[in-house]
C-alpha cells in the first residue's frame, strides 16, 4: 500500500538483514591521506569554518545548506542505523531519526526542507519515509510489501520517484505527494533502482542491468515519451545524481566515486571509497562529499566524509559521531 502524506510515525526498534538490490554490490578499500579532520559533536554550535579555509570560502548556496548521512554501528542483529545532518563546515550536527536496523540513501527536497529516506526495520519490508525538518515529523509515504528504496523529490516538491519489487523485480514508481497516487514507470523484467530527477522535472535518471545481469549501466528516461536512453557506457555504473544545471553528473564508476561531464563524457575519478559509495555533488557543484573508509575499531571499520574541491582537489574530512561507519551523504540547499 502506499499512502500520501499523513500519519506521523515514531522510532521503530527491531532488526533485520540488508536486502540489497544486487545492482550495488562491489566493495573496496582506500587509505585516503593529506586530509583536515573535523571532530563534531551533536548539537555543537561550534563553526568550524573559520579554521577552515575550503569552507570557509564555499559558494553561499554550499555553506549554509546542510548534509544528511547515515551512521550504522554494531553487526547483524545488534545493527543501530542513525540518520544525521551537518553542517558542511563539520558543525551542528543533528540526530533525525534512529533505529536498530537499516537506514537507506536519504535524499533532500529541492527547498532542503524535506528529507525522504528508507528505514528496514526488524521483520520489515524497507519503507520510505519523509522528515520535514520545520516540524521535526517523519511521516511513511510508501509502505507496499517489497523493497521500497532510493526516494527522489521532483524539483517542485510534488511527487516522488523511488525503486519497488512490490511487482517482483524492482521497477521506478513515481508517488504524488498531494493525493497519494502511483505510478508505474518501467515494466522491464531487468533490475532498475536508483532514480533521480533532472533540474527541469522533465526526465530522470536510473540504473538498468537490462543489457547485462549484475553490470549496471545508467539511463535517463524522458517522462514526455516513456523512452529511455543509455547515459555511461563500458563498465559498472550506479548510484547517479545530476547538477542543478544539469552539466555534472555524479556516480559511482566501478570502484571509484566520480563526476562526469556529459557534454563530452569526460569522467573524474576521485576515490575508491571502500564501502561502495559514489560522490555527491553540493548545490553549486564545485564541492563533493562521498564516505570512505578508513580504520577498523574493534573488528568494524569506521569511516568519514570527505569533502573535496572539483578545482584542484583539496579536501578536508569530518569524522563520525561515534566510530560508527557513515554512509550515503547529501547535500541540501
Amino acid at each position: 500500500m502506499v499512502n500520501p502524506i499523513g500519519s506521523t510515525h515514531t522510532i521503530s526498534n527491531g532488526y533485520t538483514l540488508r536486502n540489497i538490490t544486487a545492482v550495488v554490490s562491489t566493495i573496496t578499500l582506500f587509505a585516503l591521506s593529506g586530509c583536515q579532520t573535523l571532530s563534531t559533536s551533536t548539537s555543537s554550535n561550534k563553526n568550524t569554518s573559520s579554521s577552515n579555509p575550503l569552507a570557509a570560502h564555499m559558494p553561499a548556496i554550499d555553506r549554509q545548506g546542510r548534509i544528511a548521512y547515515v551512521e550504522e554501528q554494531g553487526l547483524g542483529s545488534a545493527k543501530i542505523s542513525s540518520l544525521y545532518s551537518i553542517r558542511p563546515d563539520g558543525s551542528d550536527r543533528q540526530l533525525l531519526d534512529q533505529l536498530n536496523g537499516y537506514i537507506y540513501a536519504p535524499a533532500w527536497s529541492a527547498d532542503g526542507q524535506l528529507l525522504a529516506y528508507s528505514k528496514q526495520a526488524a521483520r520489515q519490508h524497507p519503507f520510505i519515509y519523509i522528515y520535514d525538518q520545520r516540524k521535526q515529523t517523519r511521516k511513511v509515504v510508501v509502505d507496499a510489501s517489497g523493497s521500497n528504496l532510493s526516494p527522489a523529490f521532483s524539483p517542485d516538491g510534488k511527487t516522488l520517484l523511488y525503486s519497488s519489487s512490490v511487482a517482483g523485480n524492482a521497477d521506478i514508481y513515481q508517488l504524488s505527494l498531494t493525493d497519494g497516487t502511483t505510478k508505474q514507470l518501467t515494466t522491464l523484467s531487468s533490475t532498475e533502482v536508483q532514480p533521480t530527477y533532472a533540474a527541469d522535472g522533465q526526465s530522470f535518471l536510473y540504473v538498468s542491468d537490462k543489457v547485462r545481469a549484475g553490470r549496471p549501466s545508467i539511463y535517463r528516461y524522458s517522462l514526455a515519451t516513456g523512452s529511455a536512453t543509455q547515459i555511461s557506457s563500458g563498465g559498472y555504473a550506479a548510484s547517479p545524481q545530476l547538477s542543478l544545471d544539469g552539466q555534472l553528473m555524479s556516480y559511482l564508476n566501478g570502484r571509484q566515486a566520480a563526476v562526469m561531464t556529459l557534454a563530452n563524457k569526460q569522467v573524474l575519478n576521485l576515490a575508491e571509497t571502500g564501502l561502495d559509495e559514489p560522490a555527491r555533488l553540493s548545490p553549486s557543484a564545485q564541492y563533493v562529499v562521498y564516505a570512505m573508509q578508513n580504520r577498523t575499531i574493534n573488528g568494524q571499520a569506521g569511516s568519514s566524509l570527505v569533502i573535496r574541491s572539483l578545482a584542484g582537489g583539496s579536501s578536508y574530512t569530518i569524522s563520525s559521531k561515534s566510530a560508527g561507519l557513515m554512509r550515503s551523504p547529501v547535500w541540501s540547499r
